[in-house]
């Protein structure tokens, strides 16, 4: 069954957060839309998926709320359930920073287009950093990209400190699944003496929806946070799967190695399973 599937965030000042938790799941559930809501005191941060009729109805049930009137989102289609339940959740930060001074609404990096992307990363003056976590960027990053092999974005920290601490007079570009990462990111480095922060414009999902393959510096595939697992250019369906063992995301070589046993293990934990 064809699904839509939403992705959007904003960062607001959202006190009721928990009561509007309570509202916007009811219209969930009566325009029978599933999905991951993050919901917290600056804002939202969502992936959802239905039918068109029914996005269109949570989307607009959204913006009746002034805060987010200007929000937008951006859509994908899946071939199959994206989500089997709707969790809407309540946390002290839709992005996990561990540092409540870290502000994106007062001041983030310069949004880069898609379409402008290519240039920046191509110059050899530029610092680019893959910002998300270790599995994620396993699957697939951008060309010359730096991989800070971390577990959680809690760390992001101590990794500009250890990493690039001697950077700050320099430019720094930056890019995230969907682009939240990056404004809070992007906002704890000008906080830190960053002087040239740079973060590509809706994330990947939109590098992958607007750039033809051709012209693409995108090495591998984008891991998403539902249950297709990852996407392609065009904003397809991957070949990727989860191993039930470890979830770790595995790819078409890990799944063609002897070790690896579907809803069991893979090659990363098999000796230990």
């Amino acid at each position: 069954m064809e699904q839509i599937v939403a992705t959007f965030y904003q960062f607001v000042e959202l006190p009721d957060h928990e009561d509007f938790g309570k509202r916007l799941k009811k219209r969930c559930e009566e325009s029978d839309v599933l999905g991951t809501v993050i919901l917290a005191t600056e804002g939202i941060n969502a992936t959802i998926a239905g039918t068109k009729k029914g996005i269109g109805e949570v989307m607009a049930f959204l913006r009746t709320d002034k805060r987010l009137a200007q929000m937008t989102h951006r859509e994908s289609i899946a071939e199959r359930h994206a989500f089997h339940r709707l969790r809407i959740i309540n946390r002290p930060e839709i992005v996990t920073l561990g540092d409540p001074s870290v502000n994106p609404c007062e001041a983030v990096g310069e949004h880069v287009d898609p379409e402008d992307w290519n240039a920046l990363i191509t110059d050899p003056e530029v610092i680019l950093i893959d910002t998300r976590n270790d599995y994620e960027v396993e699957v697939g990053t951008f060309q010359g990209a730096i991989d800070p092999k971390t577990e959680t974005f809690g760390e992001w920290d101590d990794y500009v400190k250890k990493r690039h601490a001697d950077d700050k007079e320099k430019k720094v570009a930056m890019f995230c699944t969907g682009g939240i990462r990056c404004e809070k990111a992007s906002a704890h480095l000008l906080k830190n003496g960053f002087e040239k922060v740079y973060h590509l414009k809706g994330g990947i999902l939109n590098y992958l929806r607007k750039i033809k393959p051709e012209d693409s510096m995108w090495e591998g595939e984008c891991f998403v946070f539902d249950h297709r697992v990852s996407v392609i250019h065009g904003l397809e369906e991957g070949e990727c799967e989860v191993c039930f063992g470890c979830r770790w995301p595995l790819q078409k070589e890990d799944m063609e190695s002897p070790l690896y046993e579907p809803g069991v293990c893979c090659p990363r934990c098999a000796e230990d399973l």
